[in-house]
């Protein structure tokens, strides 16, 4: 699912204009991305919760050269599903 699909399904729902879901989705994007920028959790009930989680230093493999590279500390979003979203049927992504 792209941010397309998101704003056609809310068009499908609501029947609100195209423009007018664009700019939801828009603005629901922008503000979740402002509150991680600034390291702020998002919790959305019944689905889930978004942090930011520091990332430590290490030492990965360049996997076409297999060069040793180090990996700068910094900071990383984990997503933690909610209980019903853990709870949906597992899909096959098998065609």
């Amino acid at each position: 699912m792209i941010k397309l699909d998101i704003v056609n399904a809310i068009v499908a729902k609501t029947n609100i204009p195209r423009s007018k879901a664009e700019q939801a989705v828009e603005g629901v994007f922008e503000a979740m991305k402002v509150a991680l920028g600034t390291g702020r959790r998002i919790e959305l009930r019944r689905f889930g919760v978004f942090n930011v989680k520091p990332r430590k230093t290490g030492i990965g493999r360049n996997p076409r050269t297999g060069q040793q590279v180090n990996i700068h500390p910094g900071k990383a979003v984990r997503f933690k599903p909610g209980k019903e979203l853990q709870a949906l049927p597992a899909s096959s992504s098998k065609p």
